[in-house]
């Protein structure tokens, strides 16, 4: 088993809260500036970092930093707060909405189209 020589609760300074509570699981995050600012703390560094590619959903940052989603909240927050990260919460959906069958055969003959 590979245990960390670093525990999560380290690289957020103790805290275990967000300063906001807007963020879950499927919020996208994205970087605000194309590179890593010198000023970023190096646990912010490395999420920035992984978002240099494109935005990508919380938890898939979380599993790329093999951290807990509630840490990567915490770090989320803190980078957003000082204008670092831009954070989008995901698209909602309607309980038992089911896409439009007719929208979904148009996109797949499209993509058909250009095999």
């Amino acid at each position: 088993m590979n245990r960390r020589l670093i525990p999560p609760y380290v690289w957020t300074g103790g805290r275990t809260r967000p300063s906001r509570n807007v963020l879950d699981r499927l919020t996208v995050l994205r970087a605000a500036t194309d590179h890593v600012p010198s000023g970023v703390p190096p646990a912010g560094q490395r999420v920035l970092e992984i978002l240099q590619a494109g935005a990508l959903p919380l938890a898939e940052v979380a599993a790329h930093l093999s951290l807990p989603v509630s840490f990567v909240k915490v770090l989320a927050s803190d980078l957003f707060d000082e204008g670092w990260l831009i954070v989008r919460a995901p698209a909602p959906t309607e309980s038992g909405q089911r896409p439009d069958q007719q929208l979904l055969e148009r996109v797949i003959r499209g993509l058909r189209a250009l095999q």
